[in-house]
């Protein structure tokens, strides 16, 4: 795989599409070279420009490469530079499980995203990667390599959870329960386990710590494991791809949704829809948006993600997209929607009954 570089500063960072100013390499070339006629000793750069770009790139004295907690209080500066918006935290826990069954509407994204920017925001948030994949994990940079405790422990042996809670880098209020591969045996070991569809709601409770949300990211799938995190959930987060294909199957989850709450969770309710993926060149994501809209009310969030190349970048660098450019278009939408979140928290109760 090739290794990608690091990308420029937000502070001179630009969208796709747009010319973005030079890196040191090219502003280096377009600098004239010195003729037998300049004076040695004497600068070639215009006056007043030494210091107009300085590339992430550039290492200064103090420390080669900042570390992601500078990252974190850079976002904060960029995002909410007076400091007034504020995510006020919920009287009670707030167990959110995140599911689509449909891959590739933005499960994971929208987790890791929404996570930390509540956590930047003085939330105590708890991330439960429950996807075999582990993207969520990878998102956080949270080891989840072969071997490391992760919560296939948690549901098939019963380890405590803060036995596998990892802190994230950075981030001082947000911790990752991560999921390795052995996870993808979850599903079939999980068949002849006792009490098999509450094993995650059990090891959540018994949590001795407080958080103020725990965000559970679900696989594409309805499998045990979607039913454990539905069982421990109290609200679910549904991410909608503003494509047609998109909401073929949202029939279905919200089908298998009333069947958990009626059988085997009654708190549990959709509270919360967020439209992904948006592309408002097309006339698509404008009609579905209205279906969506029409269909769900007030449940689906103001706040839209568009189509955004610095969320698609941001795991490959083992961040969200709110560290890695807190300045784009996706991180800005995300830092929105956790806010209409936090304030739906507190002006509407937490646990409902159906």
């Amino acid at each position: 795989m090739i290794p990608l570089r690091r990308s420029p500063s937000p502070a001179v960072r630009f969208e796709a599409g747009v010319p973005q100013q030079p890196t040191p390499d090219t502003a280096l070339e377009a600098t004239p070279p010195v003729t037998a006629d300049d004076t040695p000793g004497t600068s070639v750069t215009p006056p007043g420009t030494e210091s107009a770009y300085v590339s992430r790139e550039t290492p200064t004295r103090e420390e080669d490469d900042p570390p992601l907690a500078m990252e974190a209080m850079r976002a904060v500066q960029i995002l909410n530079p007076s400091g007034e918006v504020t995510m006020p935290r919920p009287d009670r826990t707030r167990v959110m499980g995140v599911a689509n069954q449909k891959g590739g509407v933005g499960k994971t994204t929208t987790t890791v995203n929404l996570a930390v920017a509540l956590a930047l925001h003085g939330n105590r948030v708890l991330v439960v990667d429950l996807d075999p994949q582990g993207n969520a994990s990878t998102g956080l940079n949270v080891p989840h390599h072969t071997g490391v405790p992760d919560v296939y422990d948690c549901l098939i042996n019963s380890v405590p959870l803060e036995e596998v809670a990892q802190g994230v880098e950075g981030i001082p209020n947000l911790w990752c329960v991560p999921a390795t591969i052995d996870l993808a045996g979850a599903e079939i070991e999980l068949v002849s386990v006792v009490a098999r569809e509450s094993r995650l709601a059990r090891a959540i409770a018994a949590y001795p710590g407080h958080f103020d949300y725990v965000f559970i990211d679900c696989p594409p799938s309805l499998g045990l494991l979607t039913v454990n995190a539905l069982v421990a959930a109290q609200e679910v987060l549904i991410p909608i791809q503003c494509e047609y294909y998109a909401l073929e199957g949202l029939n279905q989850l919200i089908n298998n949704i009333n069947l958990v709450r009626q059988h085997l969770n009654p708190k549990l309710e959709v509270s919360t829809i967020l439209l992904t993926m948006y592309d408002r060149r097309t006339r698509l994501a404008d009609a579905v948006e209205q279906d969506v809209r029409n269909h769900f009310g007030d449940k689906v969030l103001q706040a839209v993600i568009p189509r955004n190349v610095r969320v698609s970048e941001a795991p490959s660098y083992g961040q969200s997209v709110m560290t890695y450019d807190p300045g784009s278009r996706g991180a800005t939408s995300y830092f929105e929607a956790a806010q209409e979140i936090a304030e739906r928290g507190v002006k509407e109760p937490v646990s409902r009954n159906a």
